[in-house]
């Protein structure tokens, strides 16, 4: 198995994580905080997509499937569409309450453009350098296993807060 293979098959994981996550999610599931800053399971959903579709879009030099694909019209939210979550207020948290076919299409549509871009990349690109000013200088490679990791970070906090607000 080469190394694209086994990016390709962690970024195909996480809608799959998510789906559990957000099935027969209503509204009222979605946007429920089990504290007055925490987030929900819309917000979770919604930035695990968000980071890996800015990130993998810079990378692969394509748009953001967010925008490009009308992502962001159906979700419909009240927050700028360049917004991926980082640092976000409890106001702001609550502003993502998108419903969670929207939330599981766009985390598909990301995963298919994961995939398309994977599948153009060969082990040796993995070892270019994307981003010179760390020491030691970030590759490729060790870029997409942090989106991952990320990615499946918010995946697993959004199993556990579900299976936290079903047995509340």
């Amino acid at each position: 198995m080469k190394s694209t293979d086994v990016l390709a098959d962690a970024f195909a994981r996480i809608p799959d994580l998510l789906r559990h996550a957000l099935e027969d999610a209503d509204h009222g599931v979605l946007t429920r905080r089990l504290d007055p800053a925490a987030n929900t399971l819309a917000w979770l959903a919604w930035h695990t997509g968000r980071e890996q579709d800015a990130q993998l879009a810079a990378l692969a030099g394509t748009p953001q499937v967010w925008v490009s694909d009308g992502w962001a019209q159906r979700a419909a939210l009240t927050l700028p569409d360049d917004d991926m979550g980082y640092g976000h207020s409890a106001e702001q948290v609550a502003q993502v309450d998108a419903p969670a076919d929207v939330l599981l299409g766009y985390a598909d549509a990301v995963e298919t453009a994961a995939q398309t871009y994977l599948a153009r990349l060969t082990d040796d690109d993995l070892d270019a350098v994307v981003d010179a000013d760390w020491d030691p200088p970030v590759t490729l490679g060790a870029r997409l296993v942090s989106v991952v990791g990320d990615a499946l970070e918010h995946a697993g906090q959004a199993a556990f807060l579900r299976g936290l607000l079903d047995r509340s």
